[in-house]
This record gives C-alpha cells, sequence and structure tokens, in this order.
C-alpha cells in the first residue's frame, strides 16, 4: 500500500493538524492571559520590586565622595596607601573641596565621611571654609597647616576608603564589624556594637509571638471548626473584624489599655491583684501582648483551612477501636492539621520580623526591632547605604528562613483549604 494512502487511512495528517492547532491556540491564551496581567505585573515592577532593589543596591554603592570630587577620587585609587599622599592629591583635595562647597555638594560628603569617623565633618569643613582662590606655593604643607590632621596616614586612608565603590563597608557596618585604616577586619567596640544584638532580638521576639500565636490560636481554630455552621460564622467575625481596624489604632488602643493608670491596672487593683501599677508598656511585655494580638487572626485562620477538611470520622474510629479521646486527638487528629500549624507559624513569624509601629509605641529602649533601626537610618541619620544593608540582611535571612523551613515542613505541599 503506498505511504500516502495509508496515512491518509490511518488519519495521521488530520492528527497533526489537530495537535498544532491546539498548540497554536494554547500559545494564542497564553499571551492573552500575558497581556491581562501586564498591568499588574508593570505596577508591581515600579512600585515594589524596584524600590525594594534600589534600596539593596545602595549597601553597596558608595557614590558620595567619587561623584562629588571625581579628580580626587582618580588619584587615591592610584594611591598606595603607605604615608601621605604627594603634592598632586593635597592639590586636588583642595580644589575638590572648594568646587563641592561651591555647589553645596559638601555636606553630603562629610555625612558620608563621618559615618566612618565622627570629627571627619569637622575636619572638612573648616579645611574647606580656609581654601581660598589664591593657590599658595604647595598645597600640601598648607593643609596641614589648616589642621594637622592632614598629616594622619589614617585619615587619608579613610579618605581612600570612602572613595571606592562598591564597597563593603555598610554590609560591615550592619554586622558591627569595621575595616580598620590598616585594611584589617575588626569588630566594633562593645559600646558601638548595635546591629548584631538588634538581630538576635528581633528573632527572639518574633520566636516568641509566633509561639503565643500558636498557643491561642490553635484552640481557637479547634472551635471554630467544629462547632455548628451558624456559631462558627458568628464567632469567625470576632477574628476577622480586627482586620478592618487600622495597625495604628489597635496598638494605640493597646496603649491606653496598659499605661499604669490604664484598664487593665484598674481592674488589678479593683481586684486586689496588685498594690502597684504592673509595668505592662514600655518594656517586652507591651511588645509581645500587641504584636501578638495583631498576629493572631493570621494563625487561627490559617490553622482553620486544614481543620476544616479534617474528616471526624478517622477520631470516631480510634474511639471505637478503644482509644482515649485526649490519644485520639494527639496521635489522629493533629498530625493532620500539622500543615495548617506550620503555614500560620511561618506567616506569623515572617510578618514579625518586619514589625515597627507595634514595638515603636509599646517597646522600650531594650525592645528595638531591626525595623525600627533600618527606620532611624533612613529618616534621621539619612544612611541609606546602611538602612539598605540592614534590609539586605534582613531579606536574606528570611529568603534562608523560607529555604529551611520548606526543607524541613515543605511549604509546597502544605494545605490551605
Amino acid at each position: 500500500m503506498p505511504a500516502s494512502i495509508h496515512a491518509a487511512s490511518t488519519g495521521a495528517p488530520a492528527r497533526t493538524d489537530g495537535r498544532a492547532s491546539y498548540n497554536k491556540a494554547q500559545r494564542r491564551a497564553s499571551v492573552r492571559a500575558l497581556l491581562l496581567a501586564l498591568p499588574l505585573i508593570l505596577f508591581l515592577l515600579s512600585t515594589f520590586i524596584a524600590p525594594i532593589a534600589m534600596l539593596l543596591a545602595r549597601s553597596v554603592q558608595n557614590h558620595e565622595v567619587p561623584d562629588s570630587m571625581p579628580a580626587l577620587t582618580q588619584a587615591l585609587n592610584s594611591w598606595d596607601g603607605h604615608g601621605v599622599p604627594d603634592e598632586h592629591t593635597f592639590a586636588l583635595l583642595a580644589s575638590g573641596l572648594k568646587q563641592a562647597h561651591e555647589n553645596g555638594q559638601l555636606g553630603t560628603v562629610a555625612r558620608r565621611l563621618n559615618f566612618a569617623q565622627p570629627e571627619f565633618r569637622s575636619l572638612l569643613m573648616r579645611t574647606a571654609r580656609s581654601v581660598h582662590d589664591d593657590a599658595p606655593r604647595a598645597w600640601k604643607p598648607a593643609l596641614i597647616d589648616i589642621d594637622e590632621r592632614w598629616n594622619s596616614p589614617e585619615v587619608w586612608r579613610l579618605l581612600k576608603r570612602a572613595a571606592e565603590s562598591p564597597t563593603p563597608d555598610y554590609l560591615l557596618a550592619a554586622v558591627d564589624a569595621q575595616v580598620t585604616p590598616q585594611g584589617a577586619l575588626a569588630s566594633m567596640p562593645a559600646n558601638a556594637s548595635v546591629y548584631r544584638e538588634a538581630f538576635i532580638r528581633t528573632i527572639s521576639i518574633s520566636a516568641t509571638v509566633t509561639l503565643l500565636c500558636l498557643v491561642l490560636g490553635y484552640p481557637v481554630a479547634w472551635l471554630l471548626a467544629n462547632l455548628p455552621a451558624k456559631s462558627s460564622s458568628r464567632l469567625m467575625l470576632f477574628v476577622i473584624v480586627p482586620f478592618w481596624t487600622s495597625l495604628l489604632v489597635r496598638t494605640t488602643a493597646w496603649y491606653v489599655l496598659l499605661q499604669p493608670g490604664g484598664v487593665v491596672n484598674s481592674v488589678l487593683s479593683g481586684l486586689g491583684l496588685a498594690t502597684h501599677p504592673v509595668p505592662l508598656i514600655f518594656n517586652r511585655t507591651g511588645v509581645l501582648i500587641g504584636m501578638t494580638h495583631v498576629l493572631l487572626p493570621y494563625m487561627i485562620l490559617a490553622i482553620y483551612s486544614v481543620m476544616k477538611s479534617v474528616s471526624p470520622v478517622y477520631v470516631r474510629a480510634a474511639k471505637s477501636l478503644g482509644a482515649h479521646p485526649f490519644t485520639a486527638f494527639v496521635r489522629i487528629y493533629m498530625p493532620q492539621t500539622l500543615p495548617g500549624v506550620g503555614a500560620g507559624c511561618f506567616l506569623v513569624f515572617v510578618l514579625a520580623l518586619g514589625y515597627y509601629i507595634t514595638p515603636a509605641l509599646l517597646g522600650g529602649a531594650g525592645d528595638e526591632m531591626i525595623s525600627q533601626l533600618i527606620a532611624i537610618q533612613t529618616n534621621t541619620q539619612l544612611n541609606w547605604g546602611l538602612a539598605g544593608a540592614l534590609s539586605a540582611y534582613l531579606v536574606i535571612f528570611t529568603a534562608i528562613f523560607y529555604f529551611l523551613f520548606n526543607r524541613v515542613v515543605g511549604i509546597d505541599r502544605l494545605r490551605f483549604g
């Protein structure tokens, strides 16, 4: 039989054409879906992804000195770092300071160098005010005569490091480390070490809040899942209503309730349980109460969504076989709810890592979380590089926690209802 007659009799061309038409229709559907999602993708890129990427890039950027004094930067990059530079570099320093002062950029440069050494700002400002248009015969002795610190190799090494970009200085400072003027890596002094303790404190508070939410949320989720539908719906309103209230309003309400003359202390005094006001605010207790109240609904809803899908048949079967109700609950029911427990713990812990308003209002001096320090560097100190470095570590830690949690529990296998 000829091949063409055989192909026609078996319908191979028809199947090929049908498969091609199906693939073409699938491609059209994918392109149509992409076009529909394109505005949302562009919105997320412009308002979420791009700002975060720009902030993280600030953690290694060091543009203040190179942009304000490019000629001096080039000279410092070629300097070997021994002793003090030559006359040409001193002349470039004088012209760079004069030009930066005239352009209004000297304040930015001084602030950047002041992060490395506190008295650098006064040194630059004093030198810039003393530099005039009439150039001296030699700039090196003239600048040293203005301030003896220009004859210090350590000052010039710090200036050389500030002219390098990209730089690891911000990433090191975010973990209380630094590069000494001699080029060695060293830890910050104990009285200046802040950020490592803040990271440990942030993890500790987040883990404690997660545990409290789990202890309080699991029984509530079980009650919601096992009550009749009408009663469960009414009780669910009390879980959902906090989402309709501003976070700031809820935190301020706790501020009123927990203060020494607030409702809680008044009740305790009225019942005779306390003779003096109990310190419930401006300490770790206030932070834990406020954050647990805000994040508890996330834990309840995550566990409830899994409990609702657990069939009661298994527990009844265990009881019918002679198992004690508590044994049946622990060995039969609880293992089936672990996906919801894992999802709730992960969600609450990650959200708690970035909390800012509640610790700021209810916490004390020793309860600062890393998000508060990022806000201080951004809004008060104007050190965007250090803020970007702290944010980078927070993002990296969250990603590591997600990876470990996914390996241990398996987020991709968790059921959400």
